[in-house]
């Protein structure tokens, strides 16, 4: 009985995974079909005309005017994520090195409990939080230091807009997935034998050399694992992204301060309007988008899992 209930348990998740995607599927046929290659090559979005009657286009009911284009969610999605992977990594890696080799051990699970409640906030109150505090604040004070690099860097260059965009968001991101990142390498790092350290040590080692060549060696899989689980939380984020995005539409980001949409984000936000059309056109492609979403998150799932068998530099 036991081995039935578990085999049933672990066929669930696979089970529930092929029931969305098959829906999603089904769902959003017609609008693959209406929007063609176009829908990932282009930036534009526009439900047409809906005070006239539809026209047919490719045998498919739509309405004058109809046609959409996600190369601009698709750029701002992978860029806000791969931003605040970046920044989570270093945050997460230096964080968990402080609360495991610095911080005398009375005070390191208080604070590693503190940076783990950080998962735990909702994501509209990040969200809040950006719009009253974080982007006025970088508008004012941060990015107008970081666009004097400008000539150096044209992507720092003004102008810097209000502060919201790609930059605030995934700075808003790094906050939401870098307690993943910390929790995990905390409990691997845990592990590790006391005696390497203290040979290290005896050996005439600095604490950064303990740290970057005894303690993080060997944790390659340990941060892929980390990373896929905080650019999985960062690539379907949608309230906090949704508020401080700055909800770009049909336009690319020319500079890091622009103004972005994400898929996830766009959906949410488009969702109203789509079910407005008579046709049903829109709200399928906005499910087209979720399939899209759903494909990256596989494929991505899918490259950590041949990373894993390859011998990474953390390796030793």
């Amino acid at each position: 009985m036991l081995r039935r209930l578990t085999a049933a348990a672990a066929a669930l998740v696979p089970l529930i995974l092929a029931v969305v995607t098959g829906f999603l599927l089904l769902y959003a046929e017609r609008a693959i079909r209406f929007n063609g290659v176009r829908f990932f090559t282009t930036s534009g979005w526009s439900i047409g005309n809906q005070y006239v009657d539809p026209i047919r286009v490719h045998g498919i009911l739509a309405m004058p005017g109809m046609h959409f284009g996600i190369l601009f969610l698709i750029v701002g999605t992978l860029a806000s994520a791969a931003l605040a992977l970046l920044f989570a990594f270093v945050l997460g890696i230096g964080a968990t090195l402080f609360l495991t080799e610095i911080v005398p051990a009375r005070l390191a699970r208080p604070l590693s409990s503190l940076v783990e409640l950080l998962a735990a906030i909702p994501s509209v109150v990040y969200g809040l939080w950006g719009i009253v505090f974080l982007a006025p604040f970088l508008a004012r004070r941060v990015y107008p230091l970081c666009a004097r690099l400008g000539a150096l860097v044209p992507f720092l260059g003004r102008p810097i807009g209000a502060g919201y965009g790609l930059l605030t968001s995934a700075l808003i991101l790094t906050l939401m997935i870098v307690p993943f990142i910390t929790a995990i390498l905390r409990d691997a790092l845990l592990t590790v034998p006391p005696e390497l350290r203290e040979a290290a040590v005896s050996l005439g080692a600095t604490r950064f050399e303990v740290a970057s060549r005894v303690l993080l060696r060997g944790q390659g899989r340990t941060l892929v694992g980390a990373g896929i689980l905080a650019l999985g939380r960062a690539l379907g984020e949608t309230m906090a992204v949704l508020m401080v995005s700055g909800n770009a539409l049909n336009t690319l980001p020319e500079r890091i301060y622009s103004p972005i949409s994400t898929m996830a984000a766009f959906i949410a936000a488009q969702l109203d309007s789509a079910l407005g059309d008579q046709t049903g056109l829109a709200v399928r492609s906005l499910a087209e988008i979720a399939l899209v979403l759903l494909v990256i998150s596989v494929l991505t799932n899918t490259l950590s899992r041949l990373l894993l068998r390859t011998r990474l530099p953390l390796y030793g």
